[in-house]
């Protein structure tokens, strides 16, 4: 009986031995992506560090910090192949997510946040930058930007009706037409530099004729 057992030990061992192997835990010590695949260099238990291939999901991809924690799978039970099946960091993983909802993350705070109630919010802890040849907004109610000053570096053009409740400065200049009634309306004091035309007569150089036939001054 005894020899039995030390047979069947004899041929299942080795196969134990990898399917003990197939799945294991490590901590990242050094990431390469520079590669077509990240490469990540893993401290596996009982195990000097060790290099593993790194699958991600298509269309993302991150650079995990020193010290994140990783699933890994050996290939047919050999440690020479493996490869990181997933790879998380608790240190800064957001945890007051709702049921349902989605989060992508950095270790700085920054965050798009995919909400209930068809929210997303998105986090920028110092700047938003988009570029495009063409951003479009559509939005069926109200945009609302709460600023102290919104800055446009070329030309703006608003089909519809513009209303400035603070202080609006154009430097190259302020045209408006069309609409009903008046192009511009102004409710309040209007202070002008310059000289101000109405229908090809100057504010500031304009004449008219006097009784006695002559023309008034210029005004002061």
């Amino acid at each position: 009986m005894t020899d039995q057992v030390r047979i069947w030990q004899r041929l299942l061992g080795p196969i134990w031995r990898r399917i003990r192997l197939l799945i294991s835990r490590g901590v990242v010590k050094l990431v390469d992506d520079s590669l077509k695949l990240q490469n990540v260099q893993l401290g596996l238990l009982g195990d000097d560090p060790a290099w593993a291939e790194r699958f991600q999901e298509y269309g993302y991809t991150s650079h995990p910090h020193k010290g994140a924690e990783a699933v890994v799978g050996a290939v047919g039970g050999a440690r020479s192949h493996l490869v990181a099946l997933a790879v998380d960091d608790r240190r800064y993983r957001v945890t007051d997510l709702q049921p349902g909802e989605v989060c992508l993350y950095t270790d700085e705070g920054d965050e798009i946040r995919m909400k209930r109630g068809r929210i997303i919010g998105v986090i920028a802890g110092s700047k938003l930058d988009v570029t495009a040849p063409e951003a479009v907004v559509t939005s069926s109610t109200s945009v609302t930007v709460d600023t102290p000053i919104a800055t446009f570096t070329q030309d703006v053009e608003v089909q519809g009706k513009c209303t400035v409740q603070q202080l609006l400065t154009a430097h190259g200049g302020l045209q408006a037409s069309g609409g009903s009634g008046a192009a511009v309306s102004v409710d309040g004091l209007v202070s002008v530099t310059e000289d101000v035309e109405a229908s090809g007569v100057s504010l500031v150089n304009h004449t008219h004729p006097e009784n006695d036939g002559g023309d008034t001054g210029a005004p002061n």
